[in-house]
């Protein structure tokens, strides 16, 4: 029996070319636990690598952790959504976790406090990056909850930098 081509499987050759910031796309599903904090972090230092951002490691990584460990204590369901994308000198982290948005003004208020505390540690990243973050209500790919995070490459390489040539005071 010789082997022989599906018809109806595409003709075309994976593309040869070597990853480039401007091709960084990824999505994944994780599962709601609190051991995907470190895939997701894993995963997203590998990605970067490949796609020449090493220098954007430190604060993406960490933004990662942080959107991916709210997402696994918010999540109803079994699984949550990671999504990195790179675009014009700028990369965007977004969550979506199956948490529904409150329609009780007070329930509502609550859950956001309790989330924004959880997210403090992406405030003070986004802020040191000149980026932004936020979280609110999700229409795709399910409803629930959608988080972000976005970093501009100039302003994350220059996380952990010395301010003004200085380490530290005394």
């Amino acid at each position: 029996m010789s082997a022989s081509r599906c018809p109806l499987a595409p003709a075309f050759s994976a593309d040869p070319t070597k990853p480039t910031p401007e091709t960084l796309s990824y999505s994944f599903t994780l599962p709601a636990a609190l051991a995907s904090s470190a895939l997701a972090r894993a995963a997203t230092r590998e990605v970067l690598k490949a796609h020449g951002l090493d220098e954007i490691r430190d604060p993406v990584v960490q933004a990662v952790g942080e959107l991916v460990a709210t997402a696994a204590q918010f999540t109803e369901s079994v699984n949550f959504y990671l999504s990195l994308r790179y675009r014009a000198d700028t990369l965007k982290v977004i969550v979506y976790d199956s948490h529904p948005r409150h329609t009780q003004p007070h329930l509502a208020a609550a859950c956001d406090t309790r989330r924004r505390a959880a997210l403090r540690v992406l405030a003070c990243v986004c802020r040191a990056c000149d980026g932004t973050w936020g979280f609110g209500e999700s229409r795709e790919p399910s409803s629930g909850t959608r988080m972000w995070a976005v970093l501009p490459r100039a302003g994350a390489a220059r996380y952990g930098a010395p301010v003004n040539g200085s380490v530290g005071s005394g």
